[in-house]
């Protein structure tokens, strides 16, 4: 299935790009498999490519993958990267995700997806005038330890009592 708003958007995006620079076939190629380079899963590319105009960073979502959307893709020299599955990282990105929704959208009722863009992206704008650090662990992390520390443990099995048994 091809996401209509994704091409819309995306071929809004290619017509502020500047003109690729015309080069032979064969480079065109070979600047689309370096960034397959260390895949682990490769896609097939076209047998002929344009010239490589944009990298699409998207989640594994099954709908990303599909070949009709892959190609047209490719067709319009946009090279889709996928977000490692399990990625450490992915936390962080969906704690931010989490956050900036919440301060864009908390108590509002937007009446286009325009709106909703333009308030999130309002949002991001002030974090990063003054950023948030973030710590791994902090409050919840010991608060959670603290509670593990009132447990106690029955025989090895993954159970536990808040009450020590004689």
């Amino acid at each position: 299935m091809l996401h209509p708003w994704m091409q819309q958007t995306l071929t809004e995006v290619l017509k502020t790009l500047p003109v690729a620079t015309p080069l032979p076939p064969a480079d065109h190629r070979a600047g689309w498999e370096r960034w397959q380079e260390g895949f682990s899963v490769k896609f097939t590319l076209l047998e002929t490519l344009p010239p490589l105009r944009l990298l699409l960073v998207l989640d594994n979502l099954t709908g990303h993958k599909t070949p009709e959307l892959v190609c047209w893709l490719m067709r319009q020299g946009i090279m889709p990267l996928y977000t490692p599955v399990a990625g450490s990282w992915l936390n962080m990105a969906e704690s931010i995700q989490r956050i900036l929704v919440r301060r864009a959208l908390a108590g509002h009722c937007p009446t286009s997806a325009t709106q909703v863009i333009e308030w999130l992206e309002a949002s991001a704008h002030g974090w990063n005038r003054h950023p948030t650090p973030f710590v791994w662990g902090g409050k919840r992390r010991d608060r959670r330890q603290r509670s593990r520390a009132r447990r106690h443990p029955l025989g090895g099995s993954g159970a536990c009592t808040l009450q020590p048994i004689s």
